[in-house]
């Protein structure tokens, strides 16, 4: 018998969010994970509000909702809003009833700011790396480095010389622009959009866009992230950022670069702070700082092959993690994100690496 179609204007539900979501959904491990890590974080958010006034957006809640935006790829806080305003699943996650009343996206964005304030991305970070930690799942002996171009918030038309007065614009919303036969450079040149952001290109014969540089060391036994920053694109922003990074790892430990970290100063760098660079060599052109004392070894081989696995990571923050053109401005906002992000990408590495096979 066919069923009427009936269209009910209001409707009293006796379920919660809680039973609305499978017990086998892929976000109740991790919601499990992320609750234990905010309450470990609770003191540090204590510090960062006032005792008095209006209570603000619970900081466990906005760390929540910024972790479904990455897992998500929600493109801007608008849209998730949106979501958690109709999404059941992701009002369970953050800890909203099903009547409670979503933030103002404006709202949202500025309590954001004050987790900027406080740091609270890196706190974030090492949390997730000790709950690893306790499960037995970080290398302290091989580590890879890698770093890749994050494209700016910002337009090539932004990029003018700042030495000189530009005249009033033909279009506010989007002027007429001819910079043909003009040369361009960092040195001359500053995006009046963004002004953290370097103009770089990925290699010759590609074009030059508005960038920043992302880094990350990973570890080589499961792929987690160890550490990671962003910087300004600049030439040599991938090998100073590398000896920084590696600067926290464990002495007497190896770590893998590819071809453009092959240099006297890196390598160098890397055996003042009694690391064993495993670099790879430059084949022609000119002469490579590793020699047969590094390349005669098994370990050289198996760290070159491991090392690949962190463009990986990289296919992951940019494709998942909205960072291939990323949504802020300004490198300590870029940092933040970046920070937070591969955090996030470690705690859907723990969840795969702990699951329980079915």
């Amino acid at each position: 018998m066919r069923g009427d179609d009936l269209k009910h204007d209001a409707m009293f539900s006796y379920l919660s969010p809680e039973a609305r979501v499978p017990q086998d959904h892929p976000l109740r491990v991790l919601r499990q994970l992320v609750d234990r890590i905010l309450v470990e974080l609770s003191p540090e958010f204590g510090r960062l509000y006032s005792r008095v006034g209006r209570p603000s957006v619970a900081p466990e809640k906005l760390l929540r909702a910024l972790l479904l935006q990455i897992l998500y790829t929600i493109r801007s806080e608008r849209l998730l809003m949106e979501q958690l305003d109709y999404n059941l699943l992701f009002r369970w996650f953050v800890g909203l009833n099903m009547d409670d009343r979503i933030w103002d996206a404006t709202t949202f964005t500025k309590n954001r700011q004050r987790l900027l304030d406080g740091e609270i991305a890196q706190r974030f970070f090492a949390a997730v790396l000790d709950h690893a930690r306790q499960r037995d799942l970080l290398s302290d002996e091989h580590f890879t480095v890698d770093g890749t171009l994050i494209e700016a918030w910002a337009g090539t038309k932004s990029f003018k010389r700042t030495d000189q007065s530009s005249p009033p614009p033909d279009d506010p919303g989007n002027p007429t622009v001819n910079f043909h036969g003009e040369r361009r450079s960092n040195a001359t040149h500053q995006s009046t959009t963004d002004p953290d952001a370097r103009l770089a290109r990925k290699g010759a014969g590609r074009e030059a866009k508005l960038c920043y540089q992302g880094h990350v060391v990973m570890e080589n036994r499961h792929g987690l992230v160890v550490a990671a920053c962003a910087t300004l694109a600049t030439g040599t922003a991938e090998r100073e950022a590398g000896l920084a990074l590696a600067a926290g790892l464990p002495p007497r430990a190896t770590i893998g670069a590819d071809k453009s970290y092959d240099s006297r100063a890196f390598v160098a760098g890397l055996r003042a702070l009694t690391l064993t660079p495993h670099v790879a060599q430059h084949t022609r052109g000119r002469a490579s700082a590793i020699d047969g004392r590094t390349t005669r070894h098994g370990g050289y081989l198996l760290s070159q092959r491991c090392r690949k696995r962190v463009e990986e990571i990289h296919g992951w923050l940019k494709t998942i993690g909205l960072l291939r053109k990323v949504r802020h401005r300004g490198q300590r906002k870029v940092d933040w994100i970046l920070v937070f992000t591969a955090a996030v990408f470690n705690l859907v590495r723990i969840r795969n690496l702990t699951a329980v096979p079915a």
